[in-house]
């Protein structure tokens, strides 16, 4: 299904948190001078003008982005993820939002190389254009599930796969299974990050015990339940992301993150928030 595009929710809570976690990962890989990959199964058009009317047709940024944009008490981890952010908006105004493409180039260094894929044929148009000439950039109009056997293992053997597809249809709960199950095998030592929707489907709530089944070695879970949904059941409630073999900082700066999150982000008096790991 091509229908979704993350224009229409560019910097909501859940970009808050997959971006929060992201840049906590890419900071870590830094801290070594080998070269590493990135590679984003679904890529969207890689940054978003939140004055679009795609943005504006919803405003999910309002109750993401920028509910925390002026806050001066963020945690470490919300701070970098803002001083991120606002380096696309070096006047102060938020007005552009980094999808995952962009703040992945802005953290990586000149000897890292960066691997898209999209298929939506607009997105992956603006994509092209914004990342195709790039250096160590390759761009793919492709499936990124099945794109991720080409890329596996990287040379170095360091890297970051990360994996949030639209979840439009439930065959992308499996897929992503199938996906992180497959990549695993070709790439044991590499760093996988999986964003789902925390949503009414039973299969978003049996995602994360899923992925724990497939984890040959450690896992970290972190998630966040800050809307309400309508009166029919229907909205996006929240969201989790799910890291194989994580960083072994990244709990610690989580830890204090998440509540902070939730009581910055919380649309409700039920917002509710989660984290857990697993070492081997």
């Amino acid at each position: 299904m091509l229908a979704y595009r993350h224009a229409f929710h560019a910097g909501n809570h859940a970009d808050v948190l997959k971006h929060t976690a992201l840049i906590q990962i890419l900071e870590h890989l830094n801290t070594k001078e080998t070269p590493y990959r990135v590679v984003d199964s679904h890529a969207g058009a890689g940054s978003y003008s939140l004055s679009s009317v795609a943005a504006r047709k919803k405003g999910e940024h309002r109750q993401g982005v920028r509910a925390i944009w002026q806050s001066a008490d963020a945690p470490p981890a919300v701070a970098a993820y803002l001083a991120a952010v606002r380096s696309f908006n070096p006047d102060g105004v938020l007005r552009h939002y980094p999808g995952s493409p962009a703040l992945a180039r802005h953290l990586m260094r000149a000897q890292d190389d960066l691997r898209l894929f999209e298929l939506h044929p607009t997105d992956h148009r603006l994509l092209q254009a914004e990342f195709g000439p790039a250096r160590n950039t390759q761009v793919f109009q492709a499936d990124g599930f099945a794109g991720l056997r080409g890329q596996l293992p990287p040379p170095s053997r360091r890297g970051l796969v990360l994996i949030d597809p639209a979840y439009e249809g439930v065959a992308d709960y499996g897929a992503v299974v199938e996906a992180v199950s497959e990549g695993l095998k070709r790439f044991a030592q590499g760093t996988f990050m999986v964003w789902y929707p925390k949503v009414h489907k039973p299969q978003s709530a049996r995602l994360a015990q899923r992925l724990k089944a497939i984890a040959p070695k450690g896992w970290l879970h972190a998630s966040l339940a800050v809307q309400k949904v309508d009166a029919q059941g229907f909205g996006l409630m929240g969201s989790g992301v799910f890291v194989f073999n994580p960083p072994h900082t990244l709990y610690e700066r989580l830890h204090d993150t998440l509540p902070w999150l939730c009581a910055a982000l919380a649309q409700h008096e039920g917002a509710s928030q989660l984290l857990e790991q697993h070492r081997v």
